[in-house]
């Protein structure tokens, strides 16, 4: 497995006063596209998990937070055809702005036992149940 490749990204659960949970769907020319997923991206090198969701969410949805909102919830770990998946899914209560579509096609404010009824990538799946156990 000289080819194997692992890539780390990072996701975020933002939790709104009513205990929803915001998802993005995916766009079109994207792999996976029109799925719903959990807001997040690719850690670069250099950062950690924490940063690298910081950036993401300022570039997708224009918002800003603080390593000290952001809380581990749980992890997926995801074997795709070309790749190896490491993501860990953080909680997050407090940001500054209002979450707006800079990349996906849509965004949703769905209650956790509801997040089933939306079609998500396979890394995304195992997440929700840790997210309806905290909520």
């Amino acid at each position: 497995m000289s080819d194997f490749k692992l890539l780390l990204v990072v996701a975020v659960a933002l939790i709104d006063a009513d205990r929803r949970v915001l998802i993005a769907q995916r766009p079109q020319g994207k792999q996976l596209a029109g799925l719903w997923e959990f807001p997040g991206g690719k850690v670069e090198p250099g950062e950690s998990p924490e940063d690298a969701l910081i950036r993401e969410l300022e570039e997708e949805l224009g918002i800003s937070t603080k390593t000290a909102c952001l809380a581990p919830v749980s992890f997926a770990s995801h074997s795709y055809e070309n790749f190896h998946l490491l993501m860990p899914l953080y909680a997050c209560r407090k940001w500054q702005g209002e979450p707006q579509m800079r990349e996906h096609t849509a965004l949703k404010w769905v209650r956790p036992q509801k997040l089933r009824d939306y079609p998500m990538p396979p890394a995304d799946e195992p997440l929700v149940a840790a997210l309806c156990d905290l909520l």
